[in-house]
């Protein structure tokens, strides 16, 4: 029996995705960002992404469908981001995967975003093994989840206390003068500098914090240090070595977030870490992981850097999980969920 086909549709920030899969195979993924338009304000802008999600979403979803040789019958299923994400962004989505579900008469799922980023894997790696570990970075996540089970079983095992990682770095990138977004930025010029040129914390990682908060992370305390050094180099009319600064910030962030994920690994008993999330293109964050990884005889699975921001793709496979496992699909009139708990999976 053929693999059922699944259509992913994804809208929870700054991009209107749409995906499309059968089994492990890829048949088309459609993305359209509205970033740009974010981009003069520092950040994005819930109204504004909410209008731009509007406009792309029929045309994002026939490219997809064009691009796959399928018409909307041909489609087994539905899987669409319900949460967690911004309201506006997710309202646009889930109310145009409906339309589409009820018109076309085709279940649909609700499903977490978030955990999407760990299916979206298995189109390079194939089928996730049993109590797999999974590490989540991105704007506004940073999570470690145990995958008992990606369709029924995911388990927290640690968060992020404060501010997530690509959030510590879009606001150092903003003081250095560097346009939204700025991880790339710096990671770009973490290439060109010294890693030891400042010594930036590393928060819960030592004494009773980091016996308390193994698996949790901190990046406040990181933020705070890095803008006040910058700041105090500015009041003295010395120069920013922005190299040196970048290439300082990224050795530290990755630094925790490999040596926190391996130490959870070797707790839980995981011998396959997946890593997702738009910070996990960094390339600091993907060296210090593979090196650790081998280090520990943990098999790192690293997205292709295409994957590693939102996309249609990593919907539709979740999606794919959930029907093959024989998951319940969602009621039609499922609500979103901007803040959907990390261990849910699908909306019921």
């Amino acid at each position: 029996m053929a693999e059922p086909i699944i259509l992913g549709i994804e809208s929870t920030c700054d991009e209107t995705a749409a995906g499309i899969v059968q089994g492990n195979t890829l048949l088309a993924n459609v993305v359209a960002s509205s970033m740009d338009m974010h981009a003069r304000y520092g950040g994005v802008i819930p109204e504004i992404a909410s209008r731009a999600h509007a406009e792309a979403f029929v045309p994002v979803v026939q490219k997809a469908l064009e691009s796959a040789n399928l018409d909307l019958s041909d489609i087994d299923g539905i899987a669409v981001s319900a949460g967690p994400g911004l309201a506006g962004c997710l309202a646009v989505g889930v109310s145009g995967a409906k339309a589409l579900a009820l018109a076309a008469n085709k279940p649909i799922y609700g499903i977490n975003h978030v955990i999407g980023h760990i299916s979206v894997t298995q189109l390079q790696f194939g089928a996730i093994p049993e109590n797999a570990l999974a590490l989540i970075v991105s704007g506004g996540h940073t999570s470690l989840l145990q995958v008992k089970d990606i369709a029924r079983d995911v388990r927290i095992v640690g968060t992020t206390l404060d501010d997530a990682a690509g959030e510590c770095f879009d606001k150092i990138a903003r003081l250095l003068g560097f346009p939204y977004p700025g991880g790339p930025h710096i990671d770009r010029h973490a290439k060109l500098g010294d890693k030891n040129a400042l010594r930036v914390p590393q928060g819960l990682t030592k004494g009773n914090a980091g016996k308390q908060h193994p698996y949790d992370f901190s990046f406040s305390g990181v933020k705070t240090a890095v803008a006040r050094w910058i700041e105090q180099r500015q009041e003295q009319g010395e120069p920013i070595p922005v190299d040196d600064v970048c290439a300082s910030l990224a050795d530290s962030v990755a630094d925790v977030l490999s040596g926190k994920a391996m130490k959870a690994c070797k707790a839980l008993g995981s011998d396959t870490l997946i890593v997702g999330g738009g910070f996990s293109a960094n390339s600091q964050l993907r060296e210090a992981l593979l090196a650790k990884g081998k280090q520990q005889h943990v098999e790192v699975r690293l997205p292709r850097r295409e994957l590693c921001t939102d996309n249609g793709s990593m919907v539709a496979m979740l999606g794919s999980n959930l029907m093959n496992a024989g998951v319940e699909p969602s009621p039609l009139d499922f609500s979103i969920d901007s803040a959907m708990a990390l261990d849910q999976i699908v909306m019921h």
